[in-house]
């Protein structure tokens, strides 16, 4: 077995304590006495009893957790039926034209999208709120999840769906029965990578938010540039410990899928 060298070793150690060490930082400071950010006045958790009497911090992070599960709810359902047409239709008329609207989003500046999306909703006089928040995050977050799961269906063996039509299953059912468990961990990854992106995004939502509808990023920039509050501590800590139990849940159902993905395939070869 091949053994690190002290290089990656330490380039390593630097990396996760370049992204992780400013987070610890935060959640330690979450729950200090004083109100002071940055003075360390003892332990106490009077902040978050302060964050869940706060209305306004409470409504934004229910819109942005409403916009989100429904967003990559979208996502997911759009970017797998393009990623099933990317890599199942073959050639066809317009395909570099198809391909290429479901990429462009990618490199897209956010500024540009979210710009061209409040340009769009009032055009069609379409009132700014969540159904527009929702709009806007499907439009971007559906060509990742479409990246996802087109790398998993590439290396689909098709022989498998071949053996259901053999067996009577319809085209439908041999996608539910057969298809859509095998590539479960690749939808489940992307409706995550979506929730993750609605759940983060500042630039788009505040072109494509109205008054009615504030979402967590906008109110915490709006809040942190008259200054950081120990609030915006406790509540940012709280969106790590969600993520965090999101991305676990969402790998240990991924491992679940591949172990009986595995198991189903070895009974089948002894079969």
């Amino acid at each position: 077995m091949n053994r690190m060298s002290w290089f990656n070793t330490v380039s390593l150690t630097l990396g996760f304590a370049f992204l992780y060490i400013p987070m610890l930082i935060l959640i330690v400071y979450s729950f200090n006495e004083s109100k002071l950010v940055t003075v360390w006045a003892g332990f106490s958790t009077k902040w978050y009893g302060e964050l869940f009497q706060n209305d306004a911090f409470l409504n934004a992070a229910w819109v942005t957790l409403k916009v989100a599960v429904m967003s990559s709810t979208l996502a997911t359902i759009l970017g797998t039926m393009a990623a099933l047409v990317l890599v199942r239709a073959g050639r066809f008329m317009g395909r570099t034209l198809f391909s290429g609207m479901i990429y462009a989003p990618l490199v897209m500046p956010e500024v540009i999208t979210g710009l061209s999306l409040l340009l769009l909703f009032i055009g069609i006089g379409l009132d700014r709120g969540v159904m527009t928040i929702v709009l806007a995050h499907t439009t971007f977050a559906m060509c990742y999840v479409s990246v996802v799961v087109s790398s998993r269906l590439v290396t689909f063996d098709r022989s498998l769906e071949e053996a259901a039509l053999d067996l009577g299953c319809s085209a439908a059912e041999a996608f539910r029965l057969v298809t859509l468990p095998i590539i479960a961990p690749a939808v489940i990854s992307g409706w995550l990578l979506a929730f993750t992106l609605s759940l983060d995004d500042l630039v788009i939502a505040s072109f494509t938010s109205g008054p009615a509808a504030t979402t967590l990023p906008i109110k915490i920039f709006s809040a942190v540039r008259l200054g950081v509050s120990p609030e915006i501590n406790a509540l940012s800590t709280i969106m790590i410990g969600i993520v965090t139990v999101g991305v676990i849940s969402a790998s240990l159902i991924s491992k679940q899928a591949l172990v009986r993905q595995k198991r189903d395939e070895q009974a089948a070869a002894r079969g």
